[in-house]
C-alpha cells in the first residue's frame, strides 16, 4: 500500500473513531433524554391492534372503510413515507403510498391484488425474535401466523418498524412481510 493511502486510511479511522468515541478531549453533547420512550409492552399492544385489525377487515360489511381506517389508526402515512412490502405482491412489490397498502388489503387499483385481509381470518398471532426500543421509535422483527376459518394457519416472516405520533400513539412506519424461503 503507498504512504500516502495507508496514511489516508490511518486518519480516517481516528477521525471515525474519535467522531463516535469520547478518547479523553471535550465531553460530548448528550442527547435529549427521551420523554415518551416506546417500551416493548408498547410493541406487543401494536402487534396485537394491528392482528385484529386484520381479522376485522376481513368480517366487516365494508371492508374498504375497515381498511381505510385501519391504515389511518395504526401506519404512519399522516407522518411520512411508510415502507411497506406485502407478503403476496411480486409485479408491484413495494406500495409507496396509502392507497396502493388499501388496494393489497382489500383490492383496488393494483392488478395483482386479490385482497390479503379478505381471507377472512380468526386469528393473528406473532412470534417475536426480537424487538428494539430507541426512545420514540422501535422495529421487531419475527414470524407471523395468520388463522383461516377452516382452521388452518400462514406463517409470514416479518419487519416492523414503529414510531410514535404527536398523540403517543405507536404507528408503523415500515411493514415488510415474505413467505419463508423454501428450497428447490
Amino acid at each position: 500500500m503507498k504512504p500516502y493511502f495507508s496514511a489516508l486510511l490511518m486518519l480516517s479511522t481516528v477521525t471515525t473513531i474519535a467522531g463516535c468515541t469520547n478518547l479523553g478531549g471535550t465531553p460530548r453533547a448528550q442527547a435529549a433524554p427521551c420523554e415518551n420512550p416506546v417500551t416493548k409492552n408498547d410493541v406487543l399492544a401494536a402487534q396485537e391492534s394491528w392482528g385484529q385489525a386484520i381479522v376485522a377487515i376481513g368480517k366487516a360489511e365494508n371492508p374498504q372503510a375497515e381498511a381505510q381506517s385501519t391504515l389511518d389508526r395504526l401506519y404512519a402515512y399522516d407522518l411520512g413515507t411508510v415502507l411497506f412490502k406485502p407478503t403476496l405482491a411480486s409485479d408491484d412489490p413495494f406500495r409507496g403510498t396509502e392507497k396502493e397498502a388499501l388496494s393489497y388489503f382489500v383490492r383496488g387499483s393494483i392488478s395483482e391484488d386479490k385482497g390479503f385481509a379478505l381471507a377472512p381470518y380468526n386469528n393473528v398471532r406473532f412470534e417475536n425474535e426480537g424487538i428494539i426500543t430507541h426512545c420514540d421509535t422501535a422495529m421487531s422483527m419475527g414470524e407471523y401466523f395468520f388463522t383461516k376459518t377452516d382452521g388452518s394457519e400462514i406463517k409470514v416472516e416479518y419487519s416492523f418498524g414503529y414510531v410514535r405520533d404527536e398523540n403517543g400513539d405507536l404507528k408503523i412506519n415500515l411493514h415488510h412481510s415474505s413467505l419463508p424461503y423454501q428450497a428447490k
